[in-house]
């Protein structure tokens, strides 16, 4: 669903801030981090900003993005702005930024010198509209993992995958051990993501831009991804047993042994460090599911509605430069499980599972992922698609392609 700016709610967001406010450095942010990783990691972010004199009012909201977003614009739009709030980097808040209504940084990251530390260059690219920046990327977060459970595979007696054709190899003999071999909980946006993991990982990287970057609805409709979708069928065969709707709990299942694996974000590593688990030791990880080793350039980022209150307004500049202090960003992304948008930051604290993407970042191994390639309507689409696909068995793998090719055809 496209979110449309009526000229009412352009006024509204004119008057931005009321004599209700609480106090001159309180500073409400929204975000949706609110399982016991990401709350660990937001902790953080407070702790830093606090650090500055103001005061960090955490404005959580429970649930997913696609929950939060809508929350999140309707207050903007509405004339209820927050002092500053998550989004992906990329294309989520474009409407926002054209309607007049978020806050223009160029002068805090010229002053910064944002070009010169945020790596890669295409996350500050995706926070630039009309060569002005609007967002303060905190994270490199990448969907393409196989998060493996060491404990399952060990139970159901076969050795742990090196990649995702050995993982559905595996799946008849964890069935016969009672677990489920492929976690994928109920909300749309994960059954969607893992089809584009298995898009980028199965058919590579040029075959993913050819889809979502070119929106070549011919070639979506074409063997190759045929290909791809006969992976989707498979994950949705082996995600039958899994029963949960949240994706920590599906984290959860492989925290505890009862699936054998995930197809997730690298921000699961979170739930596996509050569980108290040892990469490499407890669990395994498969960055591109062993077959293509990526790191998309996708993540979070802070954009900061225009206030009148010049207090607050203060306020969001000093949030905006904790957020990339080098102490800020080590802090977070240790917890976050994600990757730093510094490349000149200590992280001899990471996991092999870090390791393992940062050395991937390193290579330049990168590629945009489909919240820069793709608007909300089109992502809308493609989540009611495949969240049916993985739900009803009977949408044929034929029926769903010809779909996905009919979304691609008119993708914005």
């Amino acid at each position: 669903m496209r979110y449309c700016l009526t000229t009412a709610a352009l006024a509204a967001g004119v008057a931005f801030m009321t004599a209700a406010a609480a106090s001159a450095t309180d500073l409400e942010v929204t975000h949706w981090w609110t399982s016991g990783g990401e709350a660990a990691a937001v902790g953080e972010l407070a702790k830093a900003f606090d650090a500055t004199g103001n005061h960090w009012v955490d404005g959580a909201i429970a649930g997913s993005g696609g929950t939060a977003r809508p929350i999140m614009i309707s207050r903007i739009t509405g004339g209820d702005p927050m002092g500053a709030t998550q989004f992906n980097h990329g294309r989520q808040a474009e409407e926002l930024v054209q309607a007049g209504l978020m806050r223009d940084l160029t002068d805090i990251a010229t002053k910064e010198k944002w070009t010169e530390i945020v790596r890669p260059k295409s996350l500050l690219d995706s926070c630039t509209i009309d060569g002005k920046i609007y967002c303060v990327p905190v994270n490199i977060h990448s969907w393409q993992w196989l998060w493996l459970s060491n404990e399952a595979f060990e139970k159901a007696g076969v050795a742990v995958p090196k990649d995702w054709n050995e993982f559905v190899a595996a799946a008849p003999a964890l069935e016969k051990a009672g677990i489920v071999p492929l976690a994928v909980g109920g909300q749309p946006w994960q059954a969607s993501g893992a089809f584009d993991v298995l898009l980028a990982a199965v058919g590579g990287k040029d075959t993913f831009l050819k889809v979502y970057q070119d929106k070549d609805a011919a070639f979506a409709a074409g063997p190759e991804i045929g290909k791809v979708f006969k992976a989707a069928d498979d994950a949705r065969k082996m995600s039958k047993g899994t029963n949960v709707q949240d994706w920590n709990q599906a984290t959860n299942m492989v925290i505890t042994g009862k699936a054998g694996g995930q197809i997730m974000g690298d921000w699961a590593q979170g739930e596996f460090q509050v569980a108290g688990k040892v990469a490499g030791k407890d669990y395994s990880c498969l960055p591109g599911l062993g077959l293509n080793p990526m790191i998309a350039t996708g993540g979070d980022a802070f954009y900061f509605p225009l206030l009148k209150d010049e207090a607050k307004s203060k306020a969001q500049e000093a949030l905006a430069t904790t957020l990339l202090d080098p102490k800020t960003q080590v802090a977070f992304n240790l917890k976050k499980g994600s990757l730093p948008v510094r490349g000149d930051v200590d992280l001899n604290a990471a996991n092999d599972c870090m390791k393992k993407g940062l050395d991937i970042l390193a290579k330049g191994n990168v590629m945009p992922w489909t919240d820069q390639l793709m608007s909300q309507d089109t992502q809308k689409q493609k989540e009611d698609l495949f969240s049916e696909f993985f739900s009803n068995q009977g949408l044929t793998v034929e029926d769903a392609q010809k779909r996905f090719a009919d979304i691609v055809s008119s993708a914005d």
